[in-house]
C-alpha cells in the first residue's frame, strides 16, 4: 500500500557540505586509489623535477609535466578498471572528479608555494579554491568541464590575481576545459540572485583547497540569505529552462539518436531533480527524498538505475571519442552496445538491445520527475498549471476516485484494489473528467499490475472498457501513453510487452515501436476529428462517410506487434492479431479484417512508392489483392497513419499524391471492373486530353504529335507532361538538348523533363548530371519516340527532401547541360561526392535483387534493394547500360538508409528477361557495381 506524500512545505534546513572525495574512503572509486593517484610518487616526483628550475617559466613547465604524466596514468587506470566492469558508472564519476581534485590541489600548491610564495597573507589576500557545478557535485566524465570558483573575501589583490593567472595557465597546458570565476562573498550573493545559472552551479559548491573558513562562509550566507526564501522562484526557472531544453532536442523521449546529457528523460532531467530537491528539501542525495517522503524505496532505486545507466553511456561516449560527445548518433550507438557488452540476439542487434534499455531508462526518469514535480505542487511550493487554475467548472469523479491537485487518484484503495477492473477504469475515468493521473495513483497501478492477469484479460467488461479508451473519448493517445509507460498496457496485451521501448535501428523511423504504434493512433483520432480534412481529403472523406472504427484502431494497436524477431513481422503480427482481436471481444468478421489489415498493412505503401501506378497491371492485382471497397478504405487510412506516424517529416505531397493516386484508380476499377484498366482506353484517353490542350496547335503538326509516340507514353505520363513534351519536340534538332524544369507543389517536388536525340546510356547520364547536383530522384520516366528521340521526366528533391527553390534552377540547368554534352564526367566527378556519413555507417541494409515477369504486361521489373548513397542510381543505371538494357522507368522509394530502386526494363531486342540464366548473369552485374560504389564510398 502507498504512503501519502508527506512533505515539509518549508524549505529545508542548511544541509551538510557537499561530499569531500578527499576524505572519503577511496572504497567508492572504481579501482585503487593509489593506482589512480599516487601522491607519494608523485610528490617526490615534483621535488625532484622542481629542483632543477631557476624561474617560474621552468617551474610550470616542470610541475605540468610532471602532473600531466600522472593524469595520464590516472585516466588510463580509471577507463581500464570502468571497460571492465562497464556498467559501473558511480564509482568512476566519482574516480575521475578525485584525480581532478589531486591535480587541481597540486597546481595550487605549486603556485602558491613555489611560484607566488605569500607566507604572511593579509586579511584581504585569503584564497579558497571551490569546485562548483557537476564538479562540484564530484560527478565527472572523462571529458567533463572543470568549474572552478576563486574565492575571496573582497577585491581580489595584486598577488591573487597572479597566482589565479598562473594557476589557469597550468591547468590549462594539463589540457583541462577550466571553466573558472574570481569573486568575492558578496558578488556571488549579487549575481546569484541575478542570474539562475550561478546560482544553480553555487548550490554544489564544494572546497578544495586554501582557505576553508572563507569557503564555508560563502555556503552558509548563500542558505540563509539566498536559497531559504526562494525556493518557488527557483524551480519555476528551472522547469522553464527544461522545457526549453526539451524544446530543442526535439521534445520526444524516443528520439533516434538522444542527447545523453540534455534530451528528454537525461542526465540534466535527474540533475534539475536533484537541485530543486537540494533547494527545497536542503537534502544531500536521492536517497534522502525517501526520508522525506517524496519518493518510495522503489522509486529511489529507480532513480539510482537510470541515473547510474546514463552515466555509463556518457562516460563511454567520451571515451570513444576523446572528448565531451553527448549525443548517441548511430554510430557511436554500436561502439557504445559493444563497449557495455550487449549482444546480438533473438532476431536483433546488440545495439537494437541497447537502445531498448536506453529508452526504458529514460521513460523512468520522466515519470520521475512527473512524480516529484507533483509533490511540490501539494506544497504549493511549485505553483499549478495556469490552466487549471483558471479552470472553475471541472467534472467530479466517481468513487472510488477523487481529485486532488486537479488530478484524479484513488480515494478509497480497499474498494479500489478489490476489483481488478478499477486498473482500466481509472483510465476511463480520467478521461470523463479531463483530468491527468495523480502520481499516487499511477504509484498504486504500478505496485499492483500482478491484478491484470488472464481472468481480467477474458473479462468481456474489461476488454470494452480497453476498447473504449481507443474509440469513445476523443484522446486515445493520452490513455495509452499513460498506460504504456505504466505497464499497464503490457500486463493487459502482454503480446505487447516485447516492443516496448524497442528500438527500429535506421534512419526512417524516428520513434520506438510502442511509440509509433500510440503516434498512429494519434494520427488517426486527429483526421477522426476533422483536423487534417485539406491535408487528407481522401482518409477524411472515408472516416467521415463511415467506417468500422474498432477494426481501424485495434489494427493500428496491432500492426507492428511482431516486430523484432526473426520472421516477417507482419506474418507474424497477424498470427498474433488472431489470438488478440477476439479476445479484445470483436466479431468474426472483424477479427478476419484486422488479421488482413495486419498481414498486408504494407501493401499499400509499397505499392504506391516501389512501383508504377500508371501500369494498368500494377492498379489490377493491387485490386486482386484488396478484393473490396471495405478493405480498401480500411487499408487507406491505415497506410497514411502508419506513414505519418514514423516521423515529423515522412509524410510530404509525393507520398499523398502517390497513396491518393493509388486509391482513386482502385477505386474505379473496383466499382466499373477491371476491364476499364487497359492500355487501349487509357491510351485514347490521353491523346483526347492532349488535344483539347493544344486546339490552337495547326492539325498536322498535333496529329503528328500524338502518333510519334509508342503506347507506354501515353499511360504513364500526366496530361500536363504530354502538353510539356509537346512543346519540347516541336522542332527540336539532333544535336540539340531541351531541358524543362518546374516546381511541382502537388508532388513536393522538382519536374524535371528532358528533351534530346536518343542514343545508348543516355539515361545513365541524366542520373549521373542530377546526382552532380545533389538531387534525390524520386521518380523517372523515360520513352523513346518513333522518329528516334529521347523523352525523360524526373522528379526530384534536394537533400532535405524539398523541392528545389526558383534561384536554384538556373545551376541545376547549367550542370545538367555540362553533363549531357560530356563537358563534364559524371563518374569521375561523382568520386568526391559519393560519401556515406560517418554517423551513417554503421547500418546494415543487405542487398536484395529481384525479378518480376508479372507486375507488367510489357517490362520485367528489377526490384534492387539495398543501402542508398549518392550515387548509387547512376552505377545501377550505368550497370543496366553497359548490358543493353532498356530501361523505360525508374521508381524509387527511399526509406532513411535504404532504397528500393525499382526499374522496369526490356532487353535489347524489346524482350522481358524470362531466361533464369540471364537474370543471375545480370544480378551478378549488378550487385558487383553496387560493391564497387559501397568501397569508393567508405574510402
Amino acid at each position: 500500500m502507498t504512503q501519502p506524500l508527506a512533505v515539509s512545505a518549508a524549505p529545508g534546513p542548511d544541509p551538510a557540505p557537499a561530499r569531500d572525495l578527499e576524505n572519503e574512503d577511496h572504497a567508492g572509486l572504481i579501482c585503487p586509489a593509489k593506482s589512480i593517484f599516487d601522491a607519494d610518487a608523485v610528490e617526490i616526483a615534483l621535488k625532484a623535477a622542481l629542483a632543477e628550475c631557476q624561474d617560474a617559466r621552468e617551474i610550470r613547465a616542470a610541475t605540468v609535466s610532471v602532473l600531466g604524466d600522472a593524469r595520464a596514468k590516472g585516466m588510463a587506470a580509471i577507463e581500464a578498471a570502468f571497460l571492465a566492469d562497464p556498467f559501473n558508472s558511480r564509482p568512476t564519476k566519482y574516480a575521475y572528479s578525485w584525480l581532478t581534485d589531486q591535480i587541481v590541489r597540486g597546481v595550487m600548491l605549486v603556485a602558491q608555494t613555489r611560484i607566488h610564495p605569500n607566507p604572511n597573507p593579509t586579511e584581504g589576500e585569503r584564497l579558497a579554491l571551490v569546485a562548483i557545478g557537476g564538479y562540484g557535485r564530484g560527478e565527472m566524465a572523462p571529458a567533463s568541464d572543470v568549474d572552478l570558483l576563486f574565492l575571496t573575501p573582497y577585491k581580489l589583490t595584486p598577488w591573487a590575481e597572479s597566482l589565479i593567472e598562473t594557476m589557469l595557465y597550468m591547468l590549462w597546458d594539463l589540457k583541462l576545459k577550466v571553466g573558472h570565476a574570481s569573486r568575492s562573498v558578496k558578488d556571488c550573493l549579487r549575481l546569484s540572485k541575478e542570474d539562475y545559472t550561478i546560482r544553480t552551479s553555487l548550490l554544489e559548491c564544494r572546497f578544495l583547497t586554501g582557505d576553508e573558513q572563507l569557503a564555508e562562509k560563502l555556503r552558509k550566507r548563500l542558505w540563509s540569505e539566498l536559497f531559504r526564501t526562494t525556493a518557488p522562484e527557483f524551480i519555476e526557472a528551472k522547469l522553464e529552462e527544461r522545457a526549453e531544453r526539451h524544446r530543442k532536442q526535439g521534445g520526444q523521449r524516443y528520439v533516434v539518436e538522444p542527447n545523453v546529457k540534455e534530451g528528454k528523460g537525461g542526465l540534466r532531467d535527474l540533475q534539475s531533480l536533484y537541485w530543486i530537491a537540494k533547494y527545497v528539501y536542503g537534502v544531500r542525495n536521492a536517497f534522502d527524498l525517501v526520508e522525506k517522503g517524496v519518493f518510495t524505496p522503489d522509486e529511489h532505486t529507480t532513480f539510482v538505475d537510470a541515473e547510474d545507466f546514463l552515466w555509463a553511456v556518457r562516460c563511454h561516449l567520451h571515451i570513444l571519442t576523446g572528448r565531451a560527445v553527448e549525443q548517441l548518433t548511430f554510430d557511436l550507438q554500436v561502439e557504445v552496445a559493444s563497449r557495455m557488452g550487449y549482444a546480438d540476439g533473438g532476431g536483433r542487434r546488440a545495439v537494437e538491445h541497447f537502445m531498448q534499455d536506453y529508452f526504458r531508462h529514460a521513460t523512468k526518469a520522466g515519470e520521475l520527475t512527473r512524480i516529484f514535480l507533483t509533490a511540490l505542487e501539494a506544497t504549493h511550493t511549485k505553483a499549478e498549471p495556469v490552466l487549471t487554475r483558471l479552470l472553475s467548472r471541472r467534472k467530479k469523479a466517481k468513487p472510488p476516485y477523487a481529485i486532488k491537485q486537479n488530478r484524479l487518484t484513488v480515494a478509497d484503495e480497499k474498494t479500489f484494489l478489490d476489483s481488478p477492473l478499477n486498473m482500466l477504469k481509472i483510465f476511463e475515468e480520467a478521461l470523463r473528467t479531463g483530468t491527468l493521473l495523480h502520481p499516487d495513483a499511477m504509484r498504486l497501478l504500478a505496485a499492483n499490475l500482478d491484478l491484470i492477469g488472464p481472468e481480467l484479460r477474458a473479462t468481456p467488461e474489461a476488454n470494452r472498457i480497453f476498447l473504449d479508451l481507443m474509440l469513445k473519448h476523443g484522446n486515445p493517445e493520452r490513455a495509452l501513453r499513460r498506460m504504456n509507460e505504466l505497464g499497464v498496457l503490457e500486463a493487459f496485451i502482454p503480446e505487447f510487452a516485447p516492443i516496448v521501448a524497442m528500438v527500429q535501428y535506421n534512419m526512417y523511423h524516428s520513434f520506438t515501436v510502442d511509440e509509433h504504434i500510440i503516434q498512429c493512433i494519434s494520427h488517426l483520432s486527429q483526421i477522426e476529428r476533422g483536423e487534417l480534412v485539406e491535408e487528407l481529403p481522401i482518409a477524411s472523406g472515408i472516416l467521415k462517410r463511415g467506417i468500422n472504427r474498432k477494426v481501424l484502431y485495434v489494427a493500428l494497436l496491432l500492426h507492428d506487434i511482431g516486430k523484432g524477431r526473426p520472421e516477417d513481422h507482419s506474418v507474424l503480427g497477424a498470427q498474433i492479431a488472431r489470438k488478440v482481436a477476439p479476445r479484445l471481444g470483436l466479431n468474426k468478421k472483424e477479427c478476419e479484417n484486422v488479421e488482413w489489415l495486419v498481414r498486408y498493412h504494407l501493401l499499400m505503401s509499397d505499392v504506391a512508392q516501389k512501383r508504377d501506378i500508371a501500369e494498368p497491371r500494377t492498379v489490377r492485382d493491387f485490386a486482386k489483392a484488396v478484393k473490396s471497397k471495405e478493405r480498401l478504405d480500411l487499408l487507406t487510412v491505415l497506410t497514411v497513419c502508419d506513414i505519418r506516424g514514423v516521423g515529423p517529416n515522412t509524410w510530404n505531397n509525393w507520398k499523398a499524391m502517390l497513396i491518393r493516386g493509388l486509391y482513386r484508380a482502385t477505386e474505379q476499377a473496383l466499382e466499373t471492373g477491371m476491364e476499364a484498366l487497359n492500355r487501349d482506353n487509357l491510351e485514347a484517353e490521353a491523346k483526347r486530353n492532349l488535344r483539347e490542350v493544344l486546339s490552337d496547335w495547326d492539325t498536322k503538326d498535333l496529329r503528328s504529335e500524338t502518333s510519334r509516340h509508342y503506347g507506354p507514353y501515353w499511360q504513364g505520363l500526366p496530361a500536363a507532361a504530354h502538353a510539356v513534351f509537346a512543346e519540347m519536340l516541336r522542332g527540336l534538332g539532333n544535336d540539340e538538348i531541351r531541358i524543362d524544369l518546374m516546381l511541382d507543389t502537388d508532388r513536393d517536388a522538382t519536374r524535371a523533363c528532358f528533351a534530346m536525340a536518343d542514343h545508348p546510356g543516355l539515361f545513365s547520364r541524366m542520373t549521373g548530371a542530377l546526382a552532380l547536383v545533389g538531387a534525390n530522384i524520386v521518380d523517372a520516366r523515360t520513352y523513346t519516340t518513333k522518329d528516334g528521340f529521347a523523352t525523360a521526366i524526373f522528379w526530384i528533391q534536394d537533400g532535405d527532401g524539398a523541392p528545389y527553390e526558383e534561384a536554384r534552377l538556373p545551376r541545376l540547368r547549367k550542370m545538367i547541360e555540362r553533363t549531357l554534352k560530356g563537358e563534364v564526367v559524371a563518374r569521375d566527378a561523382l568520386k568526391e561526392r559519393d560519401r556515406i556519413k560517418k554517423r551513417e555507417r554503421a547500418f546494415r541494409v543487405p542487398t536484395s535483387i529481384t525479378f518480376d515477369n508479372e507486375g507488367s504486361e510489357i517490362y520485367s521489373i528489377i526490384e534492387v534493394d539495398t543501402r542508398d548513397r549518392p550515387g548509387l542510381l547512376y552505377d545501377l543505371t550505368r550497370a543496366l547500360a553497359a548490358k543493353h538494357v532498356y530501361i523505360a522507368s525508374a521508381v524509387i522509394a527511399t526509406y532513411g538508409e535504404q532504397v528500393v530502386d525499382t526499374f522496369y526494363v526490356k532487353d535489347m531486342f524489346g524482350l522481358k528477361y524470362h531466361s533464369e540464366a540471364k537474370q543471375k548473369a545480370l544480378e551478378k552485374f549488378l550487385r558487383e557495381a553496387i560493391e564497387r560504389g559501397a568501397e569508393r564510398a567508405r574510402e
